[in-house]
């Protein structure tokens, strides 16, 4: 039975049986599942049956997809769709109803034709239900233990399925109107014809298949008589096999007694050469003593071809009277690898000898002895020879050098190596084998030997800055130059390029900071030695030495300078790598030098000050130094190395221009000192009346600067400047101490004037001395004149301010103290002047302009003259 489609399904009495191959088939309505012209499926009627496609047996296509079109067996008129309810009622719905229900007795009939035989066809048995018996039968026989789940196979029982689906389809189609179940009998007799001829071809398959076992059987049964002959014959030569092996047993001593006496005769023909082997042996080793190394190899060779036509018959038996060999062969060998290591004095004296030793060398490489010796390998052993004599003469001895004896080595192989190298060329490579590359193993040879013996020796103490420097400018600049590994002379066959550089990196850098260290504090020790020679000077009798110029000099500067900049100008003829640590060495220690000469300095001025060890010329010594500093500031850029920007200067010019300072300082001192005195009367009733004061103080400045000439520029102008601003500023600390008050206009008028004359006489004195006025601090003096010259007190506060815009420094205790000094200024007055002070524009910062009433203390203010916001309130 077809399997139930998954739609639901009208119930409907119109069903009818068809009989097909002898099968009972159950249609359903042909209606209910919507079958439309030409058989096709229009909707779901035959989902059961999935997307298989077959061919019935009778050749109708058969599709039981949706939707599937199936090729009709002829045209057939369209039908038109009867309702199930119509049919039940034979209704109005269809015309034909009442027909087709009159009909269902004719169904009943062709049912019957259906499972009867046609008249034109052959009487076919009848089909009776097959019993379970003959069911077995017909069935494969299923092994026990297999795994099949049932008595059929599954395939048939789908592919019956299947079958039946598709015939069922295929008679829906075909036999859909009552008119075409006329052509019954004919489609029966067409498809019993076909199944005939089916059955007639499986027959016909399954017979030739059985006689194909049957032939295999045959053969089969053969194959298993000829094994059984095969093992008969076997077992058979098995036995025979096993009386031979018996017999030959007892041929075994037989065997024994010809193989002795086989021995005994080939020793019987032999016994002249082997009595003779002894004296042999011992003419062997005189020739090898007397140094005839082709005749004694000549005569080994014969000795081992005895040995070898022996050894064969003998089976291998080793006789005593060979043993002597071995030792030879090794004599001859070290006989060979000495004349080898002498290679270069041989090339001279005795080449003959040296090309009978590389003469045996190839000979032997070239022989392949047939017993089981050990390789002698005479050929490498000679190579190695030449090596290790190359570097046993050249660097044999171990380097244990003396302080400064490695210069005089490293000159002897500046001359020896090259040497060797030409011999080689010219004695040595004529005398062997081209494949030697003679030249080549030279250079490599002592190269390598010379790179050894130079790590060792930097492995061992620490050398010296000499050897250092002998070391590298040898290995960089005279070994790889034209007198040596650069020469012309060597050809390409040299292979100089392959070398490995003589100094690793690491030893480089080992070396360069040996030396730098050693020569830094070489250069400390130095420098300090000649500080200390130039500050013994300075409590001398005498002054200070002068050039042809006049001025103050000392060889100290060109002293320091010449040690720094011949040592940076010898490491230039090393590298520039050495050269930049020097360069760096050198501003290090320049720079640790001028600290220690600003520190001797302030000792020196300490203990001339406290009396301890009063210097005769205190103040020449000083300028003296100022002209060292100036040298030393001239030609410092000689220690920058070339290519490097000015910045790295930057710490020695800052330790310069301390040094500068600080000398500048120390003479202001000694000028004040002197000057101190003078300004403890100014300004009095005795200043406004008379010049002298101030004459004094001229006197003494001019006194102490007359020295001042033998300074260079342009420290001796920045000196006369700082000499002015100093006395400038001695002037107006005087007058901020409130030791003068005028009393009237006449005083007020006095003090402008003298005001005026010590400015000008300030002026005239230093211009005198060489300074320019445009850098002199007196025309402040001219502003105080005006301050005190101004008649109406009213207009102290633009005179205020207007002091305020030229020297931006002034403070408001300042001006309270120059308002003392005029004695007429009024509280109110005085408070008006200084708000203007604070009020009036801010001054313009002017480039150059340096601080002086900043530097001037003034007495405190009383809290009656100060303003409310001010700093004093």
């Amino acid at each position: 039975m077809a399997p139930s489609p998954p739609h639901p399904i009208p119930q409907c009495r119109c069903t009818f049986l068809l009989g097909i191959k002898g099968q009972r088939l159950s249609f359903l309505p042909f209606w209910a599942f919507g079958l439309g012209e030409g058989g096709a499926f229009e909707g779901g009627g035959c989902s059961w049956a999935g997307e298989v496609v077959q061919r019935l047996p009778w050749g109708e296509g058969f599709c039981c997809t949706l939707g599937c079109k199936l090729e009709p067996p002829r045209p057939r008129e369209p039908v038109k769709r009867i309702p199930c309810s119509a049919l039940r009622t034979g209704g109005e719905g269809h015309p034909q109803g009442q027909r087709v229900f009159s009909k269902e007795k004719e169904l009943d009939a062709w049912s019957s034709l259906a499972l009867a035989p046609t008249p034109t066809s052959s009487p076919a048995p009848p089909r009776t239900a097959m019993d379970s018996a003959t069911k077995d039968e017909m069935q494969p026989s299923i092994p026990p233990g297999s795994s099949c789940p049932g008595p059929e196979w599954p395939e048939q029982e789908r592919a019956e399925q299947l079958a039946r689906g598709a015939a069922l389809k295929w008679a829906s189609g075909i036999f859909y109107r009552p008119e075409q179940l006329a052509r019954l009998s004919q489609y029966r007799s067409r498809e019993v014809q076909r199944t005939c001829s089916l059955e007639a071809r499986i027959k016909s398959v399954v017979q030739s298949y059985l006689e194909g076992v049957k032939i295999g059987v045959w053969q089969l049964a053969q194959a298993s008589e000829a094994l059984q002959a095969a093992r008969e014959a076997l077992g058979q030569a098995h036995g025979l096999l096993q009386g031979l092996a018996e017999a030959t047993q007892t041929l075994k001593p037989l065997r024994e007694q010809v193989a002795q006496h086989k021995q005994l005769q080939v020793l019987s023909q032999l016994l002249p050469r082997l009595w003779a082997v002894p004296a042999a042996v011992a003419h062997t080793r005189t020739l090898i003593d007397a140094q005839q190394l082709l005749e004694a190899y000549a005569c080994l060779r014969e000795l081992e071809q005895l040995q070898e036509e022996t050894w064969a018959p003998l089976g291998g038996l080793e006789l005593p009277v060979f043993e002597a060999l071995g030792p030879l062969a090794e004599a001859l060998g070290q006989a060979m690898e000495v004349a080898a290591g002498a290679a270069g004095q041989l090339a001279r004296e005795d080449p003959a000898l040296l090309v009978a030793a590389v003469r045996i060398a190839e000979v032997d490489a070239g022989y392949t002895p047939s017993l089981e010796l050990t390789p002698r390998d005479w050929r490498q052993r000679c190579l190695q020879a030449l090596q290790e004599g190359l570097e046993r003469t050249h660097f044999g001895t171990p380097l244990l050098l003396e302080p400064g004896a490695l210069k005089g080595w490293l000159e002897a192989l500046r001359v020896a190596l090259p040497a060797e190298l030409a011999t080689a060329e010219a004695l040595v490579a004529p005398c062997c084998p081209p494949h030697y590359k003679v030249v080549q193993l030279w250079t490599h040879t002592l190269h390598h030997g010379l790179r050894r013996c130079l790590q060792q020796l930097l492995e061992g103490p620490e050398l010296g800055a000499s050897d250092a420097f002998t070391l590298l400018h040898w290995a960089l600049h005279v070994y790889q130059g034209p007198e040596m590994m650069g020469s012309l002379e060597l050809g390409p066959e040299a292979d100089v390029s392959q070398l490995e550089p003589l100094l690793t990196l690491e030893n480089i850098e080992q070396l360069e900071a040996t030396f730098v260290a050693q020569i830094q504090a070489n250069v400390a020790q130095w420098l300090q030695n000649a500080l200390d020679g130039e500050v013994a000077e300075w409590n001398r009798e005498q002054e200070p030495g002068t050039d042809s110029s006049g001025f103050y000099h000392s060889p100290m500067p060109a002293i320091v300078l010449q040690i720094l900049e011949e040592n940076i100008r010898v490491t230039s003829l090393v590298s520039e790598s050495l050269q930049q640590r020097m360069h760096a060495m050198a501003l290090s220690e320049l720079g640790t030098f001028l600290r220690s000469f600003s520190d001797a300095l302030i000792r020196f001025s300490r203990d001339h000050v406290r009396g301890e060890a009063m210097a005769p010329h205190y103040v020449p010594y000083l300028l003296a130094t100022l002209n060292h500093q100036s040298a030393l500031s001239s030609s410092v850029s000689v220690l920058l190395p070339d290519g490097v920007a000015s910045g790295a200067l930057a710490p020695v010019e800052a330790a310069l221009d301390e040094l500068q300072r600080r000398i500048c300082r120390l003479v202001l001192e000694a000028l004040l000192a002197e000057l101190q005195p003078l300004f403890t009367a100014l300004p009095s009733r005795r200043w406004l009346s008379s010049p002298e004061l101030l004459d004094d103080v001229c006197k003494r400045t001019a006194r102490f600067c007359q020295d001042f000439r033998r300074v260079r520029n342009p420290a001796v102008q920045l000196l006369l400047a700082e000499a002015e601003r100093t006395v400038v500023l001695q002037y107006l600390r005087a007058l901020m101490q409130g030791r003068l008050v005028c009393r009237g206009a006449d005083e007020r008028t006095r003090a402008a004037e003298r005001l005026q004359h010590d400015a000008a006489q300030l002026r005239e004195l230093f211009l005198g001395l060489g300074l320019e006025e445009s850098v002199q601090c007196a025309p402040v003096l001219l502003a105080l004149r005006d301050l005190l010259n101004l008649r109406d007190p009213m207009l102290l506060g633009l005179e205020v301010a207007g002091l305020r815009q030229k020297f931006p420094d002034v403070s408001e205790d300042h001006v309270s103290a120059l308002l003392d000094l005029r004695g007429d200024v009024s509280r109110e007055q005085r408070l008006a002047a200084l708000s203007s002070l604070q009020a009036g524009p801010q001054p313009s910062p002017a480039a150059g302009r340096r601080a002086l009433f900043s530097l001037v203390p003034a007495p405190t203010p009383t809290l009656s003259s100060c303003l409310p916001s001010g700093p004093c309130a």
